[in-house]
């Protein structure tokens, strides 16, 4: 079968599954009378320039049209390649297997990035518009589509979100004319209506991308951060602190909350506390010239992130879950002895990543994850559908509540080889031609695990 022909079926086998659903590989196992299971997915960062040929049909036409337009494409071969963003193809071949795999799931989570990078240059290029007005127009048109295509997967089930830094304008993170202009659409197609009060969400989303909701009902609370303006690489939002530590007050206030009222919180977030592995792995300027390590490349500014982590600290045993994405990569950090942080990898391939999201498994009585299921995309095969990767429980060798096992298993990356090579493996989703972690490297994303101060990282790969 020719590369075009064979593409073209996984096209077709994608959209059947997208549209009637599919069993087999990666079904969801059944789950026990205990708990329930949790689809997360993040960094779509949809691309709809892929066939640049498209822009100008696209942007004459109503959103609803988008999806037989892009069906209409020539361009092959239909999926994208490593270090490129998710065309529409990959799009229902990730949404085909949500589907698939969302079982009894009572909520769904997407923790950020909807739009492609660098999407205002490629407007300009494809669309031959370079004004900005019409570029704004066509990203809340490109959202929108994104999230009316989950929706249509996965029916009613709430779908909890935060905003990633790609959800903007700039791609520094949503300014107040983005929020303002999708608050609605993401109230509609994600929060699914009635499961968070419109006038608070209103209020919190559009003065400062956050909000809390309740999808299961009272005794669990959902709170969304807006982390992009605590992040360093974005200094043109460093100029309003006082919006930051009004979000940070906002959280401490709402965990407060939840502590009187008995509830258990999930917290979710794009740009993760700690500090960032790659950049600081690849950033010559971080070494002396002895290769030795003097600085770290951090996600978020110092303060911000300590009182971030100070809030938490007051608050233990109320946070259950705390999800974050951003790196692309598959990883977890640990903020506190009971508070740890699991960083979704992306369905974009963007870094040389193989797509992939992951499945939760959920304890109805406490809200506590007590395992997961990766789910990955080969694209070197590829096959016709998402399939099964690993299962932590399995892989690990752990039992018990996910946030004790990362931290049973943290210590044991440094002293167990086959658990390391394991988590190295995993990191870029099983594509490891363009793994970053390198064994002369290891100790920086060893530390980065776990410490989440510079020179508490700094001082770890120095004693690695």
């Amino acid at each position: 079968m020719s590369r075009p022909s064979r593409y073209l079926l996984l096209f077709v086998l994608a959209v059947v599954c997208l549209s009637c659903g599919c069993g087999g590989v990666g079904s969801t196992p059944t789950p026990t009378n205990n708990t329930f299971p949790v689809v997360v997915f993040s960094d779509i960062h949809f691309n709809p320039f892929d066939d640049s040929t498209l822009c100008p049909a696209l942007n004459a036409a109503d959103v609803s049209t988008w999806a037989a337009i892009f069906e209409g494409s020539k361009k092959t071969p239909l999926l994208p390649a490593w270090k490129s963003d998710t065309n529409y193809p990959l799009l229902v071949l990730a949404l085909a297997g949500i589907k698939q795999n969302l079982g009894k799931s009572p909520v769904i989570i997407f923790t950020g990035d909807l739009l492609g990078h660098t999407f205002s240059t490629f407007f300009s290029a494809d669309c031959s518009d370079s004004n900005a007005a019409d570029m704004q127009a066509f990203a809340n048109k490109t959202a929108i589509f994104v999230m009316q295509q989950v929706r249509a997967s996965v029916g009613n089930i709430p779908v909890m979100f935060a905003v990633g830094n790609s959800d903007s304008y700039t791609g520094l993170g949503p300014d107040s004319v983005f929020l303002a202009n999708t608050v609605q659409p993401y109230y509609t197609n994600f929060v699914n209506g009635t499961l968070a009060d419109y006038p608070e969400f209103f209020n919190t989303f559009t003065s400062g991308g956050y909000y809390s909701a309740q999808p299961l009902g009272t005794k669990l609370l959902v709170i969304s951060l807006n982390t992009n303006p605590l992040a360093p690489p974005y200094p043109g939002l460093q100029s309003n602190p006082t919006a930051v530590y009004a979000e940070l007050a906002w959280l401490d206030t709402t965990l407060a909350s939840a502590q009187t009222a008995g509830q258990k919180v999930w917290v979710l977030m794009h740009i993760p506390p700690g500090a960032d592995t790659v950049g600081t792995a690849t950033t010559a300027a971080n070494f002396d010239g002895t290769g030795k390590l003097i600085t770290a490349t951090m996600m978020w500014m110092p303060a911000y992130q300590e009182s971030f982590l100070q809030i938490l600290a007051k608050y233990p045993g109320v946070i259950t879950l705390t999800l974050a994405a951003h790196t692309h990569r598959d990883e977890f950090r640990i903020m506190s002895p009971s508070d740890a942080l699991d960083i979704t990898p992306s369905i974009s391939p963007f870094f040389g990543n193989n797509p992939a999201f992951k499945i939760f498994t959920v304890n109805k009585n406490t809200f506590t994850p007590t395992d997961y299921r990766s789910l990955n995309y080969d694209l070197a095969t590829p096959p016709a559908q998402f399939s099964d990767y690993y299962t932590f429980s399995e892989a690990y060798s752990v039992q018990g509540a996910l946030d004790a096992s990362f931290a049973t298993l943290y210590p044991e990356l440094v002293t167990n080889s086959s658990k390391q090579a394991l988590y190295i493996g995993q990191y870029n989703s099983g594509h490891n031609t363009l793994n970053p972690i390198t064994p002369a490297n290891w100790p920086i994303f060893a530390c980065g695990i776990g410490k989440m101060a510079e020179q508490d990282l700094i001082d770890c790969v120095h004693s690695y």
